[in-house]
């Protein structure tokens, strides 16, 4: 990719200014930011050294691409705005997990997909050096363009089709948000009997320590269910039985991890 692309990126937020911090450090400094929230657009072309934008209407008219990272659900909104604005010719290319590449179809001849696969929050820094970059795009030109791109971006490129994104992307959602969601579970299973959630940190890392490239995770799985201890799974459910949500919740996930278990036919017998 030589020279630098004129990349102008559309959004501002937690995604698009790591996205935006990282091209700069790269030496691909988009050429201009858009947000709605002149702030937001202000600060993080300030960052980058990029003109910064609050309209649309204001964006670039000849960058080699266009790059969306907004919410899921403003990504076909924003396109037709921006299409209104430069016409249907431009490169476009978003950055989301969950939506399929051809919502841009309608507005722009030329689109595609850049997906960083990993959580952006404000206050962590995102080692980019390991976070896998999914593109897609089914004009050749473009997807070699997205190659190029993505590799000044990250070391970890994969081209990966809209059907397949869903796909990872719904796995994403087990193995990030819902095991999450169970550390908040955890945590205030705790917090009734004034334990520190820092207790658990030594096991969360350790568990996530043992996940190897080329592994199953089931031959890391441990615990109760795993053993088929019955007894132990019994008590658990009986002090759950304060909180009917937590206790079909662990009902649950324990039968995933072992459906062979008596304790639940048992509970399903109870509950029928």
């Amino acid at each position: 990719m030589n020279p630098a692309p004129a990349i102008v990126l559309i959004g501002a937020g937690n995604l698009g200014a790591r996205l935006g911090i990282r091209m700069a450090e790269c030496g691909i400094a988009p050429v201009q930011v858009f947000s709605r929230n002149m702030d937001k657009a202000r600060l993080l072309g300030e960052t980058i050294g990029a003109e910064y934008v609050n309209r649309l209407g204001d964006v670039y008219p000849d960058a080699d691409v266009y790059l969306i990272a907004v919410h899921d659900d403003a990504i076909g909104e924003v396109a037709k705005e921006l299409s209104t604005h430069l016409g249907n010719s431009p490169f476009v290319a978003h950055t989301s997990g969950a939506t399929p590449s051809f919502v841009l179809a309608p507005h722009f001849r030329r689109y595609g997909v850049l997906y960083p696969l990993q959580t952006f929050s404000p206050d962590r820094e995102p080692d980019f050096d390991r976070i896998p970059i999914c593109i897609h795009s089914a004009e050749q030109a473009e997807l070699e363009f997205l190659q190029d791109l993505a590799a000044h971006i990250s070391p970890s490129v994969h081209v990966i089709d809209d059907e397949q994104r869903a796909v990872l992307h719904v796995a994403a959602v087990f193995v990030n948000n819902f095991v999450n969601h169970l550390y908040h579970t955890g945590y205030g299973i705790l917090q009734q009997k004034n334990l520190s959630f820092e207790l658990l940190l030594p096991l969360i890392g350790e568990t996530a320590q043992k996940l190897q490239p080329g592994i199953d995770p089931a031959a890391a799985q441990t615990g109760p269910a795993r053993r088929g201890d019955t007894a132990t799974v019994q008590r658990h459910l009986e002090y759950l039985r304060q909180d009917p949500n937590l206790q079909e919740l662990y009902r649950v996930i324990t039968a995933s991890i072992n459906p062979d278990l008596t304790v639940n036919r048992m509970l399903r017998l109870r509950s029928a």
